[in-house]
């Protein structure tokens, strides 16, 4: 790494750090200003997080450092979980330092991404990191197929309009409910979509959100076995604890619409 570079010192200390020896952040300010005047880097500036999780993206100086990279070349630390204490989180960040052209380097690790070695080593940080992120995400459909087919609640899916989350699961919004079975009520009387979603915003009626009606927002409710009862997780369907808002034939009964039909063994 040349000469003359400038370093953003990045030092952080959680609650539980502040009792171990080596981890103040007097102690951290002055391994990494020594390491500074040995490589013959100035410090471009000092950022300090106090009391913030490893985990915790949102910290204050950390991301006002990413903020300023206009005003350093690289990011320094003692060791790496001070800046992130999730390979996820350090990926995404290093993915953000290549394509600024910006370096990172960690002293007690010797991680260094201007070398060879310190390449090698990001590289094999980024595979660890994308092998955690898929094992998550079959974890977590591997653990919503099980409760489809054999839990109860509801299944990770947002605030379905014509409903609210409470405590107890999902509980009918009056309001909200007299909107759904009118476009039932229009689209079996041989209404579009479009129609539909014209008519609500004619009434000043908004979705959830706050948004106004489209042709895929209709579509996406006259299409949810939810509102008769339902709930379906992929290709799992079966009987939901959620009062229905219409009835399971004037759901089978819209053009497109199957009658929602438990397989043996799922409920």
């Amino acid at each position: 790494m040349r000469m003359g570079m400038r370093a953003a010192l990045y030092l952080r200390v959680s609650t539980e750090d502040q009792a171990r020896e080596g981890f103040s952040l007097d102690a951290q300010r002055r391994r990494l200003s020594a390491y500074c005047k040995a490589r013959g880097w100035e410090v471009a500036a000092v950022y300090v997080d106090e009391g913030h999780s490893g985990r915790d993206v949102r910290r204050p100086a950390y991301r006002r450092m990413m903020e300023e990279s206009g005003s350093w070349d690289l990011i320094l630390v003692l060791k790496m979980d001070r800046i992130h204490r999730n390979s996820v989180n350090f990926t995404l960040m290093m993915d953000a330092l290549r394509g600024w052209g910006k370096e990172f380097n960690s002293v007690q690790e010797s991680f260094d991404t201007t070398t060879a070695m310190g390449r090698f080593v990001m590289d094999i940080m980024q595979r660890i990191a994308q092998l955690e992120s898929e094992q998550i995400g079959e974890r977590v459909r591997m653990g919503m197929e099980h409760k489809a087919r054999s839990g109860k609640g509801i299944l990770g899916f947002g605030h379905p309009y014509g409903y609210d989350v409470t405590d107890d699961g999902l509980t009918v919004n009056e309001h909200e409910a007299r909107v759904v079975r009118e476009m039932y009520r229009m689209r079996a009387e041989g209404s579009s979509l479009q129609a539909i979603a014209d008519r609500m915003n004619s009434l000043g009626i908004r979705s959830k959100k706050g948004l106004d009606w489209s042709r895929q927002s209709v579509h996406r409710i006259l299409k949810n076995p939810l509102y008769c009862g339902y709930v379906r997780w992929a290709d799992v369907l079966r009987q939901g604890e959620h009062a229905a808002i219409i009835s399971q034939e004037e759901f089978s009964g819209l053009r497109g619409n199957d009658p929602p039909v438990i397989e043996k063994g799922s409920a």
